[in-house]
């Protein structure tokens, strides 16, 4: 789902979603252990691995766990919610997108999504070179600050590093 520029988008670092706000993403910033994160490709439009909320999943991780392995392929561990978006938009209710956080373990061999039948180009890079390609605005510098702190404080992931480069497949 695209939205015009008039939708706004807050962060709530470390906060519930209200009762009531309906979750239409559950997306992940993927940390491999040089302090990479994992972003995918998909029709020249960067964004993170993620998607929809299904009604047989049984709970927000399994969303993440699922939609990382039929979008990029890749196993994760750890995750750890971080907050979610709030999208506002004058057309439609405000619903939130949640965000969170999870350690790469495994890269698997690549496979058409499900969903759409496409391979999904996947970029492992510095955070700052993701969030240059996502071009999200504030919102997005936001969640990336929670992802690096919980990367580098919990699991010890040099975030920051100048030989993190980019990986591209």
């Amino acid at each position: 789902m695209s939205y015009p520029p008039q939708a706004s988008y807050r962060w709530h670092p470390d906060s519930a979603v209200p009762d009531g706000m309906k979750v239409t993403q559950v997306y992940g910033w993927l940390v491999d252990g040089h302090g990479r994160v994992m972003a995918r490709i998909d029709n020249g439009y960067w964004g993170l691995p993620g998607g929809t909320p299904e009604p047989f999943d049984t709970d927000r991780v399994a969303t993440l766990v699922r939609e990382v392995d039929e979008e990029v392929q890749v196993r994760i561990a750890d995750p750890v919610y971080l907050g979610y978006q709030e999208v506002v938009h004058p057309d439609l209710p405000p619903h939130a997108q949640l965000r969170m956080v999870a350690r790469i373990v495994e890269l698997l061999p690549r496979r058409p999504d499900p969903d759409n039948g496409r391979v999904h180009g996947r970029l492992l890079a510095p955070f700052d070179a993701v969030l240059d390609r996502l071009n999200w605005g504030p919102s997005s510098e936001g969640q990336a600050a929670c992802a690096r702190r919980i990367a580098e404080a919990r699991w010890g992931l040099p975030v920051m590093s100048p030989t993190a480069g980019p990986a591209l497949d």
